[in-house]
């Protein structure tokens, strides 16, 4: 018992000690001042990504000072692409906030010169996740009953989102109609200014399909006012959401998980970038933070590193197939 104890006791010490060591090395790899640039304007996705960073960190006290947030719009994420990569290509304090739409963005060549392989891509610490919606009095109570109806008569159903062709909201549509057989060329797509209008034409039966997200339709799927037919998720997500299947368990193999994560620049050190994701992985794993993610209308998701940059990389290479496909791009 003795020995046992001292064993514990000893193993104890050397647990504190390992833990003790990569806190120090994550502190001497990593400034104490941090910034989060957000690729917009104050208030929109970008700006919560970084605050998600930003006040989970000093919540869970990974910082010592608190993480400025600071805004650079343009270019749809661009203009902060080409800074990073042209102005501060080896700061160690710098993440910067992105998401799915700038993976498309990237597909679609609107950063320039720079491709999806000019930046290290850190991590995501929260996702949302497409969602295939349709009035309560639609005719259709499943996926497989829109798509034989889209089949057969394809203009007489309108899709419609808060984006133009080429944008997340019109991928999400693309990828349904293409795991039909269908040509996207074909569809009737309908942009508006943003998520919040095509839902009201939704509603008004200016259109016919939604295709959204679920975090958006929580209010609405209380209120009974419309039907989502798939979720564009790896699995059935759980609380409102649970009684909604996804795609492919519907025969579709169509999945679109809006992450939310960062990137760094192309000449970080390894040292830095991988306290960087050390740090990130011990915010995901904090209930403190689950929280604050959850209060943000996010589900959990924890990609970092290697892993993480890998995803966007298939990712990119996936939206610039679709886009030659269908015209966007050549």
């Amino acid at each position: 018992m003795k020995i046992n104890s001292t064993l514990r006791y000893a193993s104890g010490l050397a647990l504190m000690g390992s833990a003790l060591l990569i806190g120090q090395a994550q502190a001497q790899a990593i400034p104490d001042s941090t910034e989060c640039i957000a690729p917009a304007k104050p208030g929109g996705g970008y700006d919560l990504t970084c605050r998600l960073a930003a006040n989970g960190l000093q919540e869970t006290g990974l910082i010592n000072k608190p993480m400025m947030v600071s805004y650079m719009p343009g270019g749809i994420g661009a203009v902060a692409y080409n800074h990073v990569n042209g102005v501060r290509t080896d700061d160690p304090s710098l993440i910067v906030a992105a998401s799915t739409g700038a993976a498309v963005n990237l597909a679609l060549g609107k950063f320039g010169e720079y491709d999806a392989d000019e930046v290290r891509w850190l991590g995501a610490l929260g996702v949302d996740y497409g969602a295939i919606v349709v009035s309560a009095d639609a005719p259709w109570q499943s996926l497989d009953e829109l798509m034989t109806a889209l089949k057969e008569n394809p203009n007489e159903i309108a899709f419609g989102a808060g984006g133009t062709v080429g944008s997340q909201d019109w991928m999400k549509a693309a990828l349904i109609a293409k795991s039909g057989d269908m040509s996207p060329r074909d569809l009737r797509y309908v942009a508006f200014e943003g998520g919040g209008e095509a839902l009201a034409a939704l509603l008004g039966d200016h259109i016919q399909v939604f295709t959204g997200d679920l975090s958006e339709l929580r209010s609405q799927l209380e209120g009974g006012k419309i039907r989502v037919l798939a979720a564009l998720s790896e699995e059935r997500m759980g609380g409102p959401y649970a009684d909604i299947p996804t795609a492919a368990e519907q025969g579709y193999d169509v999945e679109w998980p809006i992450w939310r994560g960062y990137y760094m620049g192309p000449e970080v050190s390894d040292e830095a970038y991988q306290a960087w994701v050390e740090r990130m992985q011990q915010l995901a794993e904090d209930p403190v933070f689950a929280e604050l993610r959850e209060a943000r209308g996010l589900f959990p998701m924890s990609r970092f590193g290697e892993d993480f940059d890998s995803y966007v990389q298939e990712q990119v290479t996936e939206f610039k197939g679709l886009a030659e496909e269908v015209g966007l791009t050549q």
